[in-house]
């Protein structure tokens, strides 16, 4: 009988590597695994057939009870800075690499999260709780719907083993996909043995940036060139994030992405009510990863990676220079995504002011991010609507004055403007109440929920009749909610 794997072009080119980048370990299954949910649009892309989704094949490769024909296991070695602090060696404590599947846009990797204990657990169980593997699995495609950067989630495997943690919960495996999970820890783990620097940066540069590894030139200008590449990715991801109120929540540097990917979703959180310092892990004790510091912390994380590649006996005033144009990139995909979002035709300096004055209104009103945002393409017309979500304040009323005579003079006061706006302003973002009600949802084994936000949340931009509970602020019980490092 054939496969639903069958005529994939599987390979694994990081288990090609020295085995010192990894350790060869198969997962441990699931009591009575079952299939919860599946992202088919992704298997498509993935070249899965969307009819054979639920055949006995998948299940046994997303649950970990067989590999992915044609790939190796792994679960691959790294260390990292945590909140700050040099944590050491890492690694995938609850992760295993199937192999990758190459598609029209390119290799794609399979990981399951969750999958049981690995050589890198330390004192974890290598389980991942049905609650947090919901909450990745929506988040990744909230992402996707917004434009954002980010990780992939394929599958979502629920169970009847028990995972301990502040209560008893319910085991899971979610199935992550990206076209590389070697992350800026991957590189501090050889800081200081240059040979196996050396092999990594090459695989990255022949794998993931064939431009960069054609170029000629000496070491210090290749590594130079791929600093500058993973900078401004980093800057542009960490401005999306900004522009529409996401917090990671985990800022790690072994959470960060070689790619400038979105990845390790887990104590994030889309802002509500809005404030400047919204911390959304409450393990996060310090506000060390609060909404106005992500900019900073991907900043300082890049120079921990810019430390490790130094290991290379590199220059380190070169490395200093290629850093400092993190913030040329972030201001510059920052101010293009809020020219968008307000409306603008063009944009000149004194509109940094109008924005400072928009994220001020909105602190000191609490006013609702994405709500906030969605009105103000009707606000110039229907200001009322737009004033009750800052209670009708002065400054509200004064803010939107100024507003009106910035389109005036920018002549795109339109209905186009409108249009425009509403494409770039979502009304469904996957806020935490939103994920607790489809978490409850799925712990009675009912994926209705996640199949709803799935759908909303890969068009977030266009209103559905019918659906407008999911576009509305959290109610009082959603407001109290907390996640935590557990998540």
């Amino acid at each position: 009988m054939s496969s639903l794997f069958d005529g994939l072009a599987v390979r694994h080119t990081f288990a090609d590597l020295p085995s010192v980048f990894y350790t060869a370990v198969s997962p441990q299954p699931l009591a009575n695994a079952r299939l919860l949910h599946v992202n088919t649009d992704l298997a498509v892309q993935l070249g899965l057939s969307p009819t054979r989704l639920h055949e006995s094949d998948f299940l046994n490769v997303v649950a970990g009870q067989q590999p992915l024909p044609g790939g190796r296991t792994v679960a691959a070695v790294y260390s990292g800075h945590q909140f700050g602090v040099w944590a050491g060696q890492l690694g995938d404590g609850r992760a295993h690499l199937l192999g990758q599947i190459d598609t029209a846009d390119g290799p794609q990797e399979l990981q399951l999260k969750g999958s049981g204990k690995t050589p890198y657990s330390r004192m974890g169980d290598g389980r991942a709780v049905l609650r947090s593997s919901v909450r990745e699995y929506l988040a990744s495609q909230a992402m996707v719907g917004l434009g954002i950067a980010t990780s992939r989630a394929l599958a979502l495997v629920t169970s009847d083993t028990p995972v301990y943690r502040e209560t008893v919960e319910t085991g899971a495996i979610v199935t992550r996909v990206a076209p590389s999970f070697v992350r800026f820890g991957s590189f501090e783990h050889w800081a200081h043995d240059p040979e196996r620097l050396r092999t990594l940066l090459d695989y990255v540069l022949r794998e993931f940036y064939p431009a960069l590894h054609q170029q000629a030139g000496t070491e210090q200008e290749r590594v130079c060139r791929f600093l500058a590449e993973v900078t401004r990715r980093s800057a542009q991801m960490v401005a999306d994030w900004q522009t529409v109120g996401f917090c990671h929540g985990v800022m790690n540097t072994d959470n960060m992405s070689i790619l400038g990917l979105t990845i390790d979703y887990g104590p994030y959180g889309f802002m509500d009510r809005f404030q400047l310092d919204h911390v959304c892990n409450h393990s996060d004790t310090q506000g060390r990863y609060a909404w106005n510091r992500q900019p900073s912390v991907v900043h300082w994380n890049l120079y921990r990676l810019a430390s490790a590649l130094m290991g290379l006996d590199l220059d380190a005033q070169a490395l200093q220079e290629t850093l400092q144009t993190f913030e040329r990139h972030f201001l510059a995909r920052y101010y293009a995504n809020l020219q968008a979002k307000l409306g603008l035709r063009t944009w000149t300096e004194a509109d940094a002011a109008l924005v400072d004055d928009w994220w001020r209104l909105l602190h000191d009103s609490g006013a609702d991010f994405t709500l906030s945002f969605r009105a103000l393409a009707h606000a110039p017309a229907i200001p009322e609507a737009f004033l009750e979500l800052f209670g009708h304040s002065e400054a509200a009323r004064d803010w939107l004055q100024n507003y009106r005579q910035r389109l005036a003079m920018d002549g795109s006061d339109t209905p186009q403007r409108i249009v425009d706006m509403n494409r770039v302003n979502p009304l469904y973002v996957l806020r935490n109440y939103l994920a607790e009600q489809a978490i409850q949802a799925a712990a009675q084994g009912d994926a209705s929920e996640i199949d709803t936000l799935m759908r909303l949340l890969s068009d977030p931009y266009t209103e559905r009749p019918g659906y407008q509970a999911y576009a509305a602020v959290p109610p009082d019980w959603g407001c109290r909610l907390e996640v935590s490092c557990s998540s």
